[in-house]
């Protein structure tokens, strides 16, 4: 038998996609296509695809009468049906070699990197309304590195041996779980939506994957790759539709293994609830993985460089209209630099351009569907009405065409306002100014005002300043940036996750989440085992 190693795996490149450019040329061919071709959508299980119930339509966010195609709703029978084809495949799978296993998400890897990198990117474009950039670090480069970082951390599991006594041969069998795994995925970040559903499946278990509904477009690309790169069927099972449809059933199943889930934190608490409800019918306690919402903050103290602040709130906040679990949401910020920092954010969000993200001079696109849309607006109305609150840019909202809303800056007098305490998750950012000299004072604040613990980033030229707000918040963030913005986590960089009430701080880019998905056997061989039952105490 050969002990073996999966390539060194490295960060995707980020392609340019500039005027002129080959990746260019190739996603405008992929956008033209997809844009009139009006996909069918189904569930697969095992193997199969599946098209019938209630079909429900795709349409691009940023333009209602452009028709991507239409999924289909499953109903109880297909969830069923799924999680017995989990089952099914579960022997064969988790048997099946490990490097026989990582091959199959490695080749999925260079299958996105490569022949399906211009149709993922016009994909995501279209149905989640991403700009190319934001698009291509997530749907292709962070999923690629998932998928070839997860190889190699399966690997180190494997090979994490423990020590032996003389006489004796101590090993540890990393078991895949017993039962199946349930992912229940986001629409915000199709990387986290292939990855929830490929990393407890490349250590062996089996997976009944939920993804969002208004992800449906782009998960159905995943599941082909998946398919392409020669996934046994039944190892992956795609179930499309109403969440209380799939998850009332998943959730009381005796077989249910583990919960890998991005999404809300009321969501993600009433899963919990639904476990500890059904703890007595399960074959083994589930293994339960979330990372839920955030209320992420920045915090600048007298020292820190404006500019370079700026720059983080418009990127942090506004980028992907503030759809990321990530994005900057609250920021307090000297009074010393009130008049400089409004007058630099003004000028500075008047210029972004919104609209379709198939003009690339747009910096901003369309928020995901009409829910989110009177979500978000909601808390800009409310923003309107509070004495205690000033729309210092932005403010406007339309969804005639597609649903959009102008990157809005709330400056608030009130250090407990509703925007400074709720998770908004669009482009809406809300700034308290406090006094030059409590910093300390407002680091407390800080950790004190929101239930949530996802990310945070502190601006310091001073050390002394960027050390006290590391100790201070240390609990407040689970990812932490030191004068840079609080998005963009790199996979094998910044393992991603927060606790309190933003998740289980399981670490989604390290090798924290993947050891999740196994269940450690420790086996002891005596080679010379004892002949008489007497110690030598005895004699």
């Amino acid at each position: 038998m050969t002990i073996f190693r999966v390539p060194d795996p490295i960060n995707e490149p980020i392609s340019s996609y500039a005027k002129g450019t080959k990746e260019r040329a190739e996603l405008e061919v992929a956008l033209k296509e997809l844009k009139f071709l009006q996909k069918d959508i189904p569930s697969v299980i095992g193997g199969k695809e599946f098209m019938s119930g209630k079909k429900v339509e795709i349409s691009c966010p940023h333009n209602h009468k452009q028709i991507l195609g239409t999924y289909y709703e499953v109903t109880e029978t297909e969830v069923k049906e799924a999680i017995a084809s989990c089952l099914d495949a579960y022997q064969a799978w988790s048997q099946t070699p490990w490097e026989h296993r990582a091959a199959i998400f490695l080749k999925a890897a260079d299958l996105l990197a490569g022949p399906y990198r211009a149709e993922m990117n016009a994909a995501t474009m279209l149905a989640h309304s991403k700009n190319i950039f934001q698009s291509e670090i997530d749907a292709v480069c962070e999923l690629v590195d998932f998928f070839r970082f997860n190889a190699r951390y399966m690997q180190e599991i494997y090979q994490n041996q423990p020590g032996s006594a003389p006489q004796i041969w101590d090993r540890t069998d990393h078991r895949p779980l017993e039962g199946f795994v349930f992912a229940v995925t986001p629409f915000n970040f199709v990387s986290i939506s292939g990855n929830l559903a490929a990393a407890p499946a490349m250590l062996g278990n089996v997976v009944l994957w939920k993804p969002s509904e208004t992800a449906s477009y782009t998960s159905h690309l995943i599941m082909k790759i998946f398919q392409e790169a020669g996934l046994p069927d039944g190892v992956i099972n795609m179930v499309l539709g109403d969440g209380p449809t799939v998850g009332n059933i998943a959730l009381t199943d005796k077989n249910l293994a583990g919960i890998h889930f991005t999404g809300s934190t009321a969501t993600f608490q009433k899963m919990w609830k639904t476990v500890g409800e059904n703890i007595s019918n399960y074959r083994a306690y589930p293994r339960i993985v979330g990372e839920t919402g955030g209320k992420n903050f920045i915090i600048a103290h007298h020292s820190a460089n404006e500019d370079e602040l700026v720059t983080a709130m418009i990127r942090g906040a506004f980028e992907f209209q503030g759809q990321k679990c990530s994005a900057a949401s609250r920021c307090y910020i000297p009074s010393s630099f009130e008049d400089s920092v409004k007058k630099k954010l003004v000028a500075q969000i008047s210029e972004l351009k919104m609209g379709d993200p198939e003009d690339y001079f747009n910096f901003v696109n369309a928020v995901i569907d009409e829910r989110a849309f009177k979500k978000i607006s909601g808390f800009i109305d409310y923003a309107k009405q509070d004495s205690s609150c000033e729309i210092l840019v932005g403010g406007e909202y339309d969804d005639t065409e597609g649903y959009f809303i102008r990157p809005t800056v709330v400056v608030t007098t009130d250090a407990h306002c509703k925007l400074i305490e709720e998770e908004i998750f669009g482009p809406v950012l809300t700034i308290y100014f406090y006094e030059d000299d409590k910093f300390e004072e407002t680091l407390s604040l800080l950790d004190s005002t929101s239930p949530y613990a996802l990310t945070g980033a502190v601006f310091a030229i001073d050390r002394n300043a960027a050390i006290l707000a590391e100790k201070r918040l240390r609990h407040a963030a689970g990812n932490f940036y030191i004068n840079d913005k609080p998005t963009g986590a790199v996979v094998g960089q910044q393992p991603f996750g927060g606790g309190r009430g933003s998740g289980t701080n399981d670490k989604a880019g390290g090798i924290q989440n993947m050891l999740r998905w196994v269940s450690p056997r420790s086996i002891k061989e005596n080679f010379v085992p004892p002949r008489n039952y007497k110690y030598p105490f005895m004699s």
